[in-house]
């Protein structure tokens, strides 16, 4: 099938971050990035990495501090749904082993990812309040598993505990970077000896399937995982290899993939129809929340993905959370070839199954689109707070869907 959008028009190119100055508000950089920015150079990794510089940057950790410290709303609420959460306690006892297994026989993945949810939660308790005990309780987690962990296998779900697993873990590292008690070195090798090679095997060889087989996120936590561990290396090739991957890569995670069909002024709001609309809802907020971590990511080191192809995210982001708030959204047939031989199948309606679903991906969209670049995100603002304070991992279930992001954004975003 074509890729190409029918309807796609564009509302502005990609804006250039580099230069601007980050404030912990980040009101200075918001009036600075807005209708006037000029195109940028985005893909061409920046010269030195900024840390912390993946889901948070330090001007976000310092407005959750100050606000907190404050007890001022919502960033209270968001405190209190971290506090609250078991896996942000300092006695957490990570299990650490020496092969996790997703998919097939033995599955064991779930250790690995309540424990990435207790090193992050740990972390952000120390960043936000300083409390010693949670910074040792994450840099112990932390060390443990990068010291141990020397194979991620499965059937092909493997893939997909690389990619979420890869990138969180990533994350919870970049929190932790200095702190004394924490091993980068260890953490650093360990990512590009056992995950990495899984993420570049996918990107570049999708299980040896139809590209076209895999769903988006299986490339956008793969990608998101390539980013993370290039930011947290300072590798150039590797930050750039996600970022061109977004743009052009040849999978149901590249942008244009990931969006086949924009709608222009739908009731007054432009849509796009995300790859996984036809499937389910519960896969497609999910795709929100890997597809928003690649761009917050890219962003605090200096490249507007978000806003990438005439801000076609925000326009696939609109049309989830619109149909995610119970109200109709235009549909385009979607055909794509599946398995080794790409035998077509298509879908021809939303997938309604888990329709309304919660997942704490939201206000990391809103706080981007409607109060950095003041701009009207009438669905996702309603989304956002309808399911405010975010939680985190432990908050959404026990099974993996729950710990497919990180969350507490309500904490971390809200400006």
């Amino acid at each position: 099938m074509s890729r190409t959008s029918p309807h796609t028009h564009h509302e502005g190119g990609p804006v250039s971050r580099r230069g601007l100055l980050k404030t912990a508000g980040g009101l200075t950089a918001a009036l600075a990035v807005g209708a006037t920015a000029t195109a940028t150079t985005a893909g061409a990794a920046p010269a030195a990495f900024t840390h912390p510089g993946m889901l948070h940057n330090a001007g976000d950790l310092n407005r959750a501090k100050v606000r907190v410290a404050a007890g001022d709303d919502p960033w209270l609420s968001g405190w209190n749904r971290l506090t609250a959460n078991s896996h942000s306690q300092s006695t957490w006892t990570n299990r650490a082993t020496a092969t996790i297994i997703r998919g097939g026989t033995g599955e064991n993945y779930p250790q690995l990812y309540n424990d990435i949810a207790a090193a992050y939660q740990n972390a952000l308790r120390w960043k936000v309040a300083g409390t010693e005990a949670n910074a040792q309780c994450a840099a112990n987690i932390l060390n443990a598993w990068s010291r141990t962990l020397t194979t991620v296998t499965g059937n092909a779900d493997r893939f997909l505990a690389a990619g979420l697993y890869g990138w969180q873990f990533a994350n919870a590292c970049e929190l932790m970077r200095d702190h004394p008690a924490f091993d980068l070195a260890a953490a650093q090798d360990m990512m590009v000896r056992v995950f990495y090679p899984l993420n570049n095997q996918f990107l570049t060889g999708h299980n040896d399937a139809c590209v076209t087989n895999y769903w988006a996120n299986w490339d956008l936590c793969n990608m998101a995982s390539v980013m993370a561990i290039g930011i947290l290396t300072d590798n150039a090739a590797k930050y750039d290899q996600a970022v061109t991957y977004f743009k052009s890569g040849a999978g149901n995670g590249s942008i244009q993939h990931a969006v086949p069909y924009v709608y222009g002024n739908v009731e007054g709001y432009d849509l796009g129809q995300w790859q996984e609309s036809g499937r389910d809802q519960g896969h497609t907020v999910m795709g929100m929340g890997q597809m928003g971590a690649l761009c917050e990511m890219a962003w605090n080191q200096g490249d507007d993905l978000y806003s990438y192809d005439g801000r076609r995210f925000m326009k696939a982001a609109q049309y989830v959370a619109k149909y995610n708030l119970n109200m109709d959204v235009p549909f385009t047939t979607y055909t794509w070839g599946t398995g080794q031989n790409c035998a077509q199948q298509s879908q021809t309606v939303p997938g309604a199954a888990s329709r309304g679903q919660v997942r704490p991906v939201w206000a990391m969209l809103h706080y981007h689109y409607g109060r950095r670049l003041l701009l009207d995100d009438k669905y996702i603002a309603q989304m956002c707070f309808s399911v405010a304070p975010e939680g985190g991992g432990g908050d959404y279930g026990t099974t993996s869907g729950g710990f497919d992001q990180l969350g507490f954004g309500t904490l971390m975003y809200a400006k």
